[in-house]
């Protein structure tokens, strides 16, 4: 087993040019990885960590302050990934950014990987917490900024939930408190990709907007088209969305990949040969990391 706990980041800092198609072909190696580490993993979950990738994308490159030869700065900024099973998008991040070696991605989802299906904090303790159950970013990132405040600090905490894992009463919980005690640098940002594990969501939730849900509890909150990493950029550009009050940001994704768009299937299918050929084909780029069928 590769061992990426204690291992000097290597690169993946961000890239001092004035290419303006940078953080679209980041995104689209991030989203061939993901498949990739899909296929030589033999894991699903896969339209959850395309969906997420264009926001994890804005987050590392632009807009976290977060710092991989040195990940437990006490500046950083916190982030916690609520919907973990979406977790592939967040190692192939990390990796590309620094955070550990590239090639420890080629052990996800193996026996005794740091790298399992779902984050484990003990296993890469760079993250802020584990995940799994869903539910509970939320509640831990607004602990998190309560007591940061009490010491002071500017840092900022994003959670990034699933729009299923709203259905929790506990992610309402949290929002409430956020508000209660006006904690303006919580930001919780909703991949709105419109499936969760059993169907569409309006199917199961009704026609609600989860953006009015935010406002009625007393958040700044905003819809966002999100086709790139810049279209989440430019919204979170006027962070906080209300002086004085959390900020939510509901961003409706896209999973990049035509024939996984919308496919509530993909929630749990593995990629075969031919479905990782064809997706790479139509990103028009490679993993980052040498897999099985590179």
């Amino acid at each position: 087993m590769i061992e990426i706990c204690n291992a000097k980041a290597r690169g993946g800092a961000p890239v001092p040019d004035q290419d303006p198609d940078r953080l679209d072909r980041i995104a689209r190696e991030i989203r061939a990885t993901c498949v990739q580490m899909a296929f030589d993993g033999r894991e699903g979950h896969l339209s959850s960590s395309l969906s997420m990738v264009d926001i994890l994308v804005a987050l590392f490159w632009e807009w976290l302050a977060v710092f991989p030869e040195e990940p437990r700065r006490e500046d950083r900024d916190r982030f916690l990934l609520s919907k973990g099973h979406g977790c592939a998008s967040l190692y192939a991040v990390l990796a590309h950014r620094g955070f550990f070696p590239v090639q420890a991605l080629g052990a996800y989802n193996q026996p005794g990987s740091p790298l399992p299906n779902h984050p484990c904090v003990h296993a890469l303790p760079m993250l802020e917490s584990s995940s799994g159950s869903l539910g509970h970013g939320l509640g831990i990132a607004t602990g998190m900024a309560y007591g940061l405040r009490l010491k002071g600090s500017p840092a900022r905490v994003v959670a990034l939930l699933g729009d299923g894992e709203c259905n929790e009463g506990s992610v309402w919980e949290s929002a409430n408190f956020a508000a209660a005690q006006g904690l303006e640098r919580v930001v919780a940002i909703v991949d709105n990709n419109g499936i969760q594990a059993v169907g569409r969501n309006d199917e199961l939730s009704g026609h609600t907007s989860l953006e009015e849900k935010f406002r009625s509890f007393g958040w700044g909150a905003v819809t966002v088209e999100v086709d790139s990493p810049k279209a989440l950029l430019a919204a979170m550009a006027g962070f906080p969305l209300v002086p004085g009050r959390p900020s939510a940001f509901v961003a409706r994704t896209r999973m990049g990949v035509s024939f996984m768009e919308r496919d509530v299937l993909w929630h749990y299918r593995k990629p075969s040969a031919e479905d990782l050929r064809n997706a790479l084909d139509e990103l028009g780029a490679r993993p980052i990391q040498k897999g099985a069928a590179s």
